[in-house]
């Protein structure tokens, strides 16, 4: 992943970041040396910040690998909420299995696995949070299912809006850097939501619905 921000402020920002727990740290080095995708913890500390600001209950997470960014989510919710953890990987979900119970937060994680766009139609209700990080030809059909199921107040999060920095290359037409572009314009569009993008790690929008 290239970066988008001037290499010194990146650093800058990760050296500002205290030490995670011994789990995240874990998790971290999983994922490098594996090269499975993660949110980071630059990024997972606005997760978890954005929870908290919310008071929120219900999170429902579209893509959740080894589920780093479930744990940042978990810690930031209400005592007796919920996060939704989905994944495609019954691999993965096994090892997310482990580090929840490692990280202390399994008694507020559900476990799905599956296709996310199936799986939040089997679960009911609107949510505080929706997280967006399934791949991205996805994108535009995660706004057509998850943009209703928000509450008025609620947000829609979603990871690599910037997506290296390709979406703001006339020369990337592939379908990848297409779909997030065609998901940027749906969420920007969109009268019911107030839309921002942080242009943080591979860029993060914060989409809260007003109506």
């Amino acid at each position: 992943m290239r970066g988008i921000t001037y290499d010194p402020v990146d650093r800058y920002i990760h050296d500002l970041i205290p030490p995670r727990d011994a789990t995240l740290r874990e998790m971290e080095e999983l994922a490098s040396r594996e090269n499975i995708p993660i949110v980071g913890p630059a990024v997972g500390r606005l997760l978890e910040l954005l929870a908290g600001l919310t008071g929120a209950l219900r999170v429902f997470e579209m893509g959740s690998a080894v589920g780093y960014s479930t744990i940042w989510w978990a810690r930031g919710i209400q005592p007796e909420g919920r996060v939704y953890y989905t994944d495609g990987s019954v691999d993965n979900a096994r090892r997310a299995e482990a580090f929840f119970e490692k990280a202390g937060v399994a008694d507020r994680v559900e476990v799905l696995t599956g296709n996310s766009l199936d799986l939040i139609e089997t679960v009911a209700g609107e949510f505080d949070i929706v997280f967006n990080d399934v791949d991205k030809h996805y994108y535009p059909e995660v706004y057509r299912k998850a943009s209703g199921r928000v509450r008025v107040g609620g947000l829609l999060v979603t990871d690599n809006v910037l997506w290296s920095g390709r979406v703001a290359d006339p020369g990337e037409t592939d379908p990848n850097t297409e779909s997030i572009r065609e998901f940027n314009r749906l969420v920007y569009e969109d009268p019911r939501f107030r839309t921002t993008i942080v242009p943080l790690r591979d860029g993060v929008s914060i989409a809260r619905r007003v109506r």
